[in-house]
């Protein structure tokens, strides 16, 4: 009688039931708590299946540690948190939201936090909302600005840009965009063939792109100043998409006019602390706002990711049968 297949969540917590159902059918399930990287590292030689969220850099040691793995299930678009070399080089197959375009088309998430982001920095709401705790009403010292007719530079015009897009139309803004590859641009987003002409020409800059070698620090000294006086930056892709320091330098001199992150590029290694300089910053003046990467982390997109990664992997082993 053959082994069962050993399925391991190393990021349990709040995972979809049904998705766990799907999972129950294709193996046995190890998902009793979130596990720690050694406890990762310990677990992995019995695992066939690997899944994970964000909390662990799944890098080579991880890797070599699952030595019977045959997928790592990510319900993810951008992998940089997967060494995939290390993976390919031991055959070890990485299934993700990555390409799977008509399916994403229905997860909003990320695209409506860009926009409570954006509300949230010109409308000043967090202040508001913390001095009204603190008892204070004082509407005059919260004037914040409208968005009706500002440009919009959206950078990355794929599906989470594209709903940006939208609702930037909503909003009454001008969009315009740049994005070198895609194939059929949308008639109602002005086009820029070159980044530093959309920088210079907008008013609030969204960035909406995987994390690459060429997309690696994109945003950085050069392209802040392009920036007109004033202008805003909103990130919910990846953090080293943008000089952090280069970023803290233009808020410091206030040359822009704030920032809105949901991504630190030491989030990647699990290091980010109060002591990070943009945290330090963000601490004492009002025109940083920082989450922690809860773009995607809506309960409702998070189930239907989940579920349908569940689908994608029994699909997966539907096809590659052992063990």
């Amino acid at each position: 009688m053959s082994s069962p297949r050993i399925i391991l969540n190393a990021e349990p917590d709040r995972y979809s039931p049904a998705a766990r159902d799907i999972l129950q059918g294709l193996g046995e399930v190890w998902d009793k708590r979130p596990l720690t990287r050694p406890q990762l590292l310990a677990h992995l030689p019995r695992a066939h299946i690997l899944i994970v969220r964000l909390a662990h850099h799944i890098d080579a040691e991880i890797i070599r540690a699952g030595q019977q793995l045959q997928a790592i299930v990510t319900a993810t678009t951008s992998l940089d948190h997967i060494d995939l070399a290390a993976a390919a080089a031991q055959g070890v197959t990485v299934l993700s939201l990555r390409g799977e375009e008509t399916f994403l088309r229905t997860v909003p998430a990320t695209a409506e936090h860009t926009w409570g982001l954006l509300l949230a920095l010109v409308r000043h709401i967090p202040a508001a909302t913390a001095a009204v705790q603190r008892g204070q009403w004082n509407r005059d010292q919260f004037r914040g600005r409208d968005l009706f007719g500002k440009r919009l530079g959206i950078i990355g015009l794929g599906r989470i840009g594209q709903i940006v897009a939208r609702y930037a139309h909503a909003f009454g803004l001008r969009v315009h965009a740049y994005d070198p590859y895609l194939p059929h641009w949308p008639d109602d987003i002005e086009r820029h063939l070159q980044l530093d002409s959309l920088l210079a020409t907008s008013d609030i800059i969204t960035l909406h792109v995987p994390l690459n070698d060429a997309t690696t620090h994109l945003i950085g000294s050069h392209e802040l100043a392009l920036l007109p006086p004033g202008a805003w930056l909103v990130n919910t892709s990846r953090g080293a998409i943008v000089d952090e320091a280069a970023l803290l330098a233009s808020l410091q001199a206030n040359h822009l006019g704030g920032a809105a992150l949901d991504v630190l590029a030491a989030e990647v290694a699990g290091v980010v602390t109060r002591h990070h300089p943009l945290i330090q910053y963000a601490q004492t003046h009002s025109n940083l706002l920082i989450t922690p990467h809860i773009g995607g982390a809506t309960a409702d997109s998070m189930a239907m990711t989940e579920i349908f990664m569940a689908q994608k992997l029994r699909s997966f082993l539907e096809i590659n049968q052992s063990p």
